[in-house]
């Protein structure tokens, strides 16, 4: 496979762009849903999308990996046009989803789900490491996903697509219906992958949990971006993101 060449982003001169979209329409069917999504994400930036349920942030997430039905438009990932690839073969340039049922295997242990999945990229992060970063999933390495609370099968889901060498991470509703002091660690791990040159894709209702975390924040609305607002404007446009949210 030939070397993924970089992008100069306009998020600064030394940036170089993981991820841009580019008039992305998107369709379920004969259903319309995305009509012309824009928006780019910088090497190590942390983006979230933002809207009201139905506003076609999770069908973003899909159609980047190509998983809706028919697309168009222009999917750069590292440099490389996606938008007719097969799903493997995203997956293959290092990208990782992690879905808001999580999909983990409930039969197999905690470690069985870690390893099942198969290394798209070499640099994927060592058990060791992950165990590190998740100090429940080596207490409970030996459980069956069907035992593991549901802010430990979340956990477990992300873990499962480090393992794998993702290095951009499409994450949909990881907080949704988790306990306050699981939010928080997911928080911290965030802020750890960013650390550590992650570039991650948000989806997020908890506008209180995303502000914290993001470089920019993307306004979904009827499969369009509405606004782009960065982390030092959301002061100034608190009042028309609660519009846009019904906060």
């Amino acid at each position: 496979m030939p070397e993924d060449t970089a992008v100069a982003s306009p998020h600064g001169p030394a940036a170089t762009e993981m991820l841009r979209v580019t008039g992305l329409h998107a369709f379920y069917g004969e259903s319309h849903i995305l009509h012309g999504i824009d928006l780019s994400v910088a090497r190590g930036e942390l983006v979230t999308l933002l809207g009201r349920n139905g506003a076609g942030r999770t069908t973003t997430l899909k159609a980047i990996l190509g998983l809706t039905g028919r697309r168009s438009g222009s999917i750069m990932v590292n440099g490389r046009e996606v938008i007719n690839m097969p799903t493997h073969r995203i997956a293959h340039l290092g990208v990782g989803w992690c879905p808001e049922e999580r999909g983990i295997f409930a039969n197999l242990s905690v470690e069985e789900n870690l390893m099942l999945p198969p290394q798209v990229r070499s640099d994927g992060m060592r058990l060791d490491e992950i165990y590190g970063m998740f100090p429940n999933l080596l207490e409970r390495r030996k459980s069956p996903g069907m035992r593991l609370s549901g802010g430990e099968q979340q956990m477990l889901a992300m873990a499962r697509i480090l393992r794998t060498g993702a290095n951009l991470l499409l994450l949909d509703e990881i907080t949704e219906g988790l306990a306050p002091v699981i939010v928080q660690t997911l928080g911290r791990v965030l802020t750890e992958l960013k650390a550590r040159g992650y570039t991650v894709v948000l989806v997020e209702q908890n506008f209180r949990f995303a502000a914290s975390l993001a470089d920019r924040h993307y306004v979904i609305e009827h499969g369009r971006v509405a606004e782009c607002v960065s982390r030092d404007q959301l002061g100034e446009k608190t009042e028309l993101l609660n519009r846009y949210l019904g906060v």
